[in-house]
């Protein structure tokens, strides 16, 4: 009975990381960030930026709350939304200008638009990797430790599969005959199974590894794969999100285009320097439920900003990871030289 009454506290908890659609909205009282008056370059220009509710749009809740208070050098609008299915077709039929998507979607994305009036440019990294193992127990200290093990996760046939298939094939694993991987549709069913079994093993992302750490007991979260990744891959860091424009608002407006990519970089470091405070827009933000939990979650979710030159080395090396594993990951071929805004500054 108490495992259960655990499942169904996660369960309630979680649920606001996989909400429905929709704007918004705008965090209460003065604004707790970067605020101070910016030098405008260019005129003031409507940006219609469209997010993903989880940790890819942690480092823009101070932007968020400075347009939402009328204190955005530019006219910022931001909608959050629940799945990236739900922001393409905003993007290809030019209803959203900026959006922050999935590393590996932003490539397949651009196969799909390139010499088209839809093209897209990658212009920043928002997110490095969240995705931990989680045990309930202290028996994982390496990935080697995962075999002969049972490991739930989600992500079949997307960036979690292939970045564990990797790690674990790097550290002599094969996931077909060394481990089983089990693959659940949604984090929420992984985080019911480490509550409701004892020794259970999971990969999970932030904002997740932290609910479950705080209320399983017995639950730690044993490898941060970010880390890991990093071990075997030193020239290429996991990349969990990206900013993404449509080249022709890019180009029309370069100038406001370029004020909003600094806006969003001043955004990031507030988040990532003052967690108690960005917690809180994060959760007014409704992107997690919870403001304590989402000030928790914000170191493991690596929320960063990286652009021009050091974005094109990291997101090259990371989209020939991912072709050699699957070359559907980015749109069957790594993508052209013009998809990287601003590399060759």
């Amino acid at each position: 009975m108490r495992a259960l009454a655990t499942v169904a506290a996660l369960v309630g908890l979680l649920v606001g990381c996989t909400a429905d659609p929709g704007a918004a909205p705008a965090a209460g009282g003065a604004s707790a960030g970067p605020s101070a008056a910016r030098p405008t370059a260019a005129e003031r220009t409507t940006v219609r930026i469209a997010s993903l509710r989880g940790p890819t749009t942690m480092g823009l809740v101070a932007l968020m709350d400075d347009a939402a208070h009328g204190r955005a050098r530019h006219d910022y609008q931001v909608t959050v939304h629940g799945t990236a299915d739900e922001v393409l077709p905003l993007l290809l039929q030019g209803q959203v200008d900026v959006a922050l998507l999935p590393a590996n979607l932003a490539a397949v994305l651009r196969a799909r638009t390139v010499g088209t009036p839809a093209a897209v440019q990658v212009a920043a990294i928002n997110t490095l990797g969240v995705l931990h193992v989680v045990e309930v127990g202290d028996t994982v200290t390496t990935l080697a430790d995962l075999r002969g093990r049972t490991v739930y996760s989600t992500g079949k046939g997307a960036t979690p599969q292939w970045v564990l298939e990797h790690l674990l094939a790097v550290h002599g694993l094969d996931p077909a005959a060394d481990l089983t991987v089990q693959y659940l549709s949604e984090p929420t069913e992984v985080a019911a199974r480490l509550a409701a079994e004892p020794g259970a093993v999971a990969v999970l992302p932030e904002p997740y590894v932290t609910v479950v750490t705080s209320q399983v007991p017995g639950a730690r979260a044993a490898l941060d794969l970010t880390d890991v990744w990093a071990d075997v891959e030193p020239a290429s860091p996991l990349v969990t999100g990206v900013v993404v424009v449509r080249a022709q608002f890019a180009q029309e407006h370069a100038a406001a285009f370029d004020e909003l990519l600094a806006d969003y970089a001043d955004s990031t470091a507030f988040t990532n320097e003052h967690p108690d405070e960005a917690g809180e827009l994060v959760a007014a933000a409704g992107i997690v439920p919870d403001a304590a939990v989402a000030t928790a979650a914000i170191p493991g979710s690596h929320v960063t900003y990286v652009d021009g030159p050091a974005m094109r080395t990291a997101l090259a090396g990371y989209y020939g990871v991912l072709r050699d594993a699957d070359p559907a990951a980015v749109g069957g071929a790594l993508p052209d030289d013009d998809f990287y805004y601003g590399a060759d500054d």
